[in-house]
């Protein structure tokens, strides 16, 4: 509301005056040596400890007219006057952190300057602050441009990190929350519009610092390597020979690898990210707080109980595993007067290894074991997204002969499924879509000469194929193990066994054995290919150009950003120390060191428009479109947990962006004519995913862009809860999702095999991942599987304020009104006992597609982002 303000002196001086809010967090917190350094090596948290300036003196604000410009040669709106923060009126409490509210009255004549549209901001500080909002109170008159905003108040939804005034070029700019397509821009607006976008695409030049606002892209040349590896070992992610999406430039420091002539960022300088693409304050101190109690009391010890060689790195027996769930697993670093390990060393290391009892074994132990439980992981579990339907060509089909050598894809015939069939027949199991694969033999194969090079691997390429029952349940019916051999031609074959279901005598422990490899398969594709590549890696080329072509006032941006929060800062933490040369990837997943470079090589065949939820299906042969069934598809699997629950949440979504698009592409030509959103889509795909150019869909109509912004949600949000929040839940207990595999099927008259028939756990034990590896592995999932204090689900905003059209808000409540009858839903289907796979032999609900959650390891929940 605009005041009148008389001074009298002199000369009569009147002012009209318009007053706002202003909500700021001030720096208290410093996210040291970028969160993941503080993690996974110090842990510290240091408290930033400098004076405080008088804060009223130290900022200043600007506004920017959205209705009249200086002249008709310069058409940018009118700079207001400089004007200071009033009184601190109020301190909120929200999230643990501190927003503070400060009155401000800016000088604003509306006659001469019209209706505010953006503000200018200089902090005089050291340190940074972060600007949450701020608040005009002034009628506004709606016009062409403005989708049924408040009337009342002009609102600027800020959230971003404002630093000294030195390090910009330009003071910060922020626009009020009205949305507008480019052509729809006031034109006293547009020039600042465009200088903001200028500002964060940067030059592309130079070393990124912690102030810069800038996104840009770059290949992964921040892995490193290890000077012990060979010249392929770690090679540069990004290209035509290892292709990959791009990541965001920090313009480190470069060193050369004499090995293979490429050059790598220097890993131990300071990652950049934007300050806004920092954790918050709370979840940066959840998250070292977590990391650095579960690593330190776990690894540590082990380590040193391990080098003082107290211990063994072989677990001895399953009873040893279930101890880490039910008092832990004692370290004997310190023994006491009486002869008994103590909790505590002297130096303060816990001498005992605990872990919170995974889902998975919390009502029995050995239900895993099964072969139902076995079979229904794969469509309920954490990784669902991989089996897919079996071709009837697949079958024992001869390739042609390089030599005279037999060569076969496939040493699986119809004889060996339709043993375990119960009396139905191939050809009927076909015409009827019962037959099902995972298949791991593609992806595998082309690394296991090198996998099985490395120190203890021992490894397949698998394939479990399986039949549909008449109760909907998955039976295995025979498991196929394959490697590399060469022929005495010279010429590379394959070496096959193929083992079919037994519960007796050492054929069982067999059977065991080649689910155990089937499940190293699996969870390996899982980590690196289900879930780093195909939502982490996939998702950050969307995030930067996002920021880099679509304005904050642009409707899609406030369609997508939030879909992006912390992706960009996980993924560099995740570079930092879980992925890296020498990583805990590399020291207890399969693949070690070719990991990352397993993961290019499935990327080259990845496709954007088919990670859709109605195509991924469809082209599993899990789906076929039918008109008359719910969401137009006809399942293969009826009671697919999945699928089920994931088309309610992808229906809904679409739902959802098909309204809030409709709100600015009516028009014949829109999308086409968005230059903004044409640059955005170019650069997505011929920049941030520029090694698969020939493999995507046009952005001409508004389905298109309905689809596309789908089907980012989708990878973003509920893709990204399904393989990620069920890891440790399944994982946790690591018999029965193992990361490596240390032993092949022994063959009679062997060492081995006579060991495995006297004593199947030991056997089964040293097959799978080993007691050091298996505490690393467990942490981290524990760490992932957890969500934070400040998460913000699928239907949620982080601030009611995020636009100003009314009619956005509103089907945006559509919307989460809808998920949470979907959450009932869900939640009704998990109650069906005729539903055997909802729940399974362990009695674990399918929960991990519920939207919302409360903070922690819940197994449910769908955060809006890639956040953890």
């Amino acid at each position: 509301m605009s005041l009148t303000v008389e001074k009298i002196g002199p000369i009569v001086e009147r002012k009209k005056l318009v007053k706002g809010r202003v909500v700021l967090i001030r720096k208290n917190v410093v996210q040291t040596m970028s969160t993941v350094e503080g993690l996974f090596a110090t842990g510290k948290t240091i408290i930033d400890s400098s004076p405080q300036l008088d804060i009223t003196k130290s900022l200043s604000f600007k506004l920017i007219s959205r209705t009249n410009s200086h002249n008709i040669l310069v058409l940018a709106g009118k700079v207001g006057k400089e004007t200071y923060l009033e009184n601190n009126v109020s301190v909120l409490r929200t999230w643990g952190e501190r927003p503070e509210e400060f009155d401000i009255y800016f000088e604003w004549d509306d006659k001469e300057m019209g209706i505010p549209g953006a503000f200018y901001v200089k902090n005089l500080m050291d340190h940074e602050f972060l600007l949450v909002s701020v608040t005009l109170e002034y009628p506004t008159q709606r016009n062409e441009h403005d989708h049924n905003h408040d009337q009342n108040y002009i609102h600027f939804d800020c959230n971003s990190w404002v630093h000294n005034h030195k390090h910009y070029k330009t003071d910060r700019i922020f626009f009020a929350n009205i949305p507008y397509l480019p052509g729809k821009t006031p034109v006293q607006l547009q020039a600042y519009r465009e200088e903001e976008l200028k500002n964060l695409r940067g030059d592309g030049k130079g070393k990124r610092e912690k102030w810069d606002r800038i996104y840009d892209y770059d290949v992964y040349n921040d892995l490193g390597f290890l000077e012990s590896n060979g010249p392929q070992d770690h090679p540069v992610l990004g290209g035509l020979k290892y292709p990959y999406p791009r990541r965001l430039r920090t313009g480190r420091n470069l060193i050369h690898n004499n090995k293979n002539g490429e050059e790598y960022e220097v890993p131990d300088e300071v990652n950049y990210v934007p300050r806004d693409e920092d954790f918050s304050q709370e979840k940066t101190i959840e998250f070292l707080q977590l990391g650095t109690k579960t690593l330190a009391g776990r690894i540590e010890p082990l380590l040193l109980s391990l080098y003082l060689k107290n211990t063994s790195n072989e677990f001895n027996g399953f009873e040893e595993v279930d101890k880490m769930y039910q008092g832990g697993v004692d370290l004997p670093l310190s023994i006491t007067a009486n002869g008994t390990p103590s909790v505590i060393t002297g130096n303060g290391i816990p001498t005992v290894i605990d872990f919170p009892p995974p889902d998975v074994i919390k009502e029995s132990k050995f239900a895993w074991m099964t072969d139902e439980e076995f079979a229904r992981e794969m469509i309920a579990g954490v990784n669902p997204a991989v089996i897919r339907l079996l071709k009837k060509e697949e079958l024992a089909l001869p390739w042609k002969p390089l030599c005279n050598c037999t060569i076969q894809r496939s040493t699986v015939t119809k004889e060996n499924l339709e043993i375990n069939m119960n009396g139905v027949k191939v050809d009927e199991a076909f015409a009827d879509r019962r037959l099902f694969v995972l298949d791991y033999y593609e992806a595998f194969m082309a690394y296991l000469t090198k996998i099985n090079d490395l120190p203890s691997a021992k490894a397949y390429a698998t394939r479990t194929f399986l039949f549909l029952k008449d109760d909907g349940t998955l039976k295995p019916l025979a498991i196929e193990l394959s490697k590399p051999r060469l022929c005495p031609c010279g010429f590379s074959n394959t070496e096959s066994i193929v083992v079919l279901p037994a519960d007796k005598g050492v054929e069982s422990t067999i059977w065991q054995l080649a689910k155990a490899h089937v499940t190293v398969n699996d969870t390996n594709y899982h980590q690196l290919i289900s879930h780093w590549l195909h939502t982490h890696a996939v998702i950050e080329p969307f995030a930067i150009s996002t920021n880099r072509n679509l304005s904050v006032l642009h409707p899609i941006h406030k369609l997508l950003h939030p879909h992006f929060r912390d992706t960009i800062n996980i993924n560099a933490l995740a570079r930092k120390a879980l992925i890296n040369a020498g990583s805990i990837i590399e020291q207890t997943f399969l693949p070690g060191k070719y990991s990352m470079e397993m993961s290019s090589a499935v990327y080259k065949n990845w496709v954007f428009a088919d990670q859709a939820l109605p195509k991924d299906l469809i082209k599993r042969g899990l789906a076929v479109q039918d008109i008359t069934a719910p969401h137009g598809l006809s399942l293969a699997i009826e009671d697919y947990p999945y699928a089920v629950d994931g088309l309610e949440i992808w229906n809904a979504t679409k739902k959802w962006v098909q309204e809030y698009v409709s709100l600015y592409y009516s028009e014949e030509g829109a999308v086409k004519g968005d230059t903004e959103l044409q640059a955005w889509w170019k650069e997505a795909v011929e920049k941030g995913h520029g090694d698969l150019k020939a493999q995507w869909p046009k952005m001409h109509t508004s389905q298109d862009l309905v689809e596309t912004c789908t089907t980012i949600i989708w990878i973003a949000s509920a893709l990204h809860a399904a393989v990620n929040f069920g890891q440790y839940p399944y994982g946790g207990y690591i018999m029965n999702r193992p990361t490596q595999s240390r032993r092949w099927i022994p063959k009679p008259g062997t060492q081995e095999y006579d060991e495995m028939t006297k004593n199947p756990q030991e056997a089964f034990l040293k097959t799978i991942t080993p007691k050091y590896q298996t505490v690393m592995d467990l942490t981290v999932m524990e760490l992932l599987s957890t969500h934070a204090s400040d998460e913000v689900y699928l239907g949620q905003r982080s601030s009611l304020n995020w636009t100003a059209d009314q009619h956005a808000k509103e089907i945006f409540q559509e919307f989460t009104e809808n998920l949470a009858k979907i959450e009932k839903e869900i939640s009704d289907r998990n109650n069906n006992q005729q539903l055997r796979n909802r729940t399974g032999p362990i009695k674990l609900p399918y929960t991990v597609l519920l939207p919302t959650s409360e903070p922690g390891m819940t197994f449910r929940g769908i955060p809006n982002s890639v956040s953890i």
